[in-house]
């Protein structure tokens, strides 16, 4: 599908073919275009929670608001991210560039978020809000449909995963077949409404 076409066509579905299932290769092939999302410093902080355990799925969706997608879509990604990725041995984020490079690119990174807590989060939310569109286009150019979701008590959420300390969750994605289109567009601002130019 074509980039225009799929930025287009991407709607929030909610209902979902349950029994429909996505191939292994299907499911790397999103994963891994999602890990060319770009991260400040390329210190990759997102992490893809994949569900796949159907009683794991229902505990879930009680803690949803008993949302079907949860449970009904192929594919339940629950999108973190560890914010303190950038002083987990950052060199390796640099590993294939030139040393030069490195000398001067990984103690940037140390300088930068150290003692930037809200920077930090600021960081993760960005991050994996870049990765979630690229999922969603990923999808919808593989034929899939997609719904982005912040309808969860994240406190719950994490409890059972098992988020670990210093991550948080950012939002979920599930991904499969509709059996519903969404609703009708509810109305998009024109582009004089939130287009600047220069200054406000």
């Amino acid at each position: 599908m074509d980039t225009f076409d799929a930025i287009e066509k991407r709607r929030a579905i909610k209902y979902f073919d349950p029994q429909h299932q996505m191939t292994p290769e299907e499911i790397n092939r999103i994963l891994s275009l999602a890990m060319l999302s770009p991260t400040s410093y390329n210190i990759q902080n997102w992490r893809f929670v994949h569900v796949v355990d159907k009683e794991l799925r229902k505990k879930i969706r009680v803690v949803s608001w008993n949302q079907a997608q949860v449970t009904d879509a192929s594919m339940l990604l629950i999108l973190c991210a560890d914010l303190k990725a950038w002083e987990k041995n950052p060199e390796r984020y640099w590993k294939n560039a030139p040393k030069e490079v490195q000398d001067y690119i990984v103690p940037a990174i140390l300088k930068s978020y150290s003692g930037q807590e809200q920077l930090m989060r600021d960081e993760a939310i960005r991050s994996c809000g870049i990765a979630a569109q690229t999922i969603m286009l990923a999808s919808k150019s593989m034929g899939y449909d997609s719904c982005p979701m912040i309808g969860f008590d994240p406190k719950e959420v994490g409890s059972l995963i098992n988020l670990p300390k210093d991550y948080i969750i950012c939002m979920m994605i599930t991904v499969g077949k509709a059996v519903k289109e969404a609703q009708p567009r509810g109305g998009q601002l024109p582009l004089s409404d939130v287009v600047v130019t220069n200054r406000f």
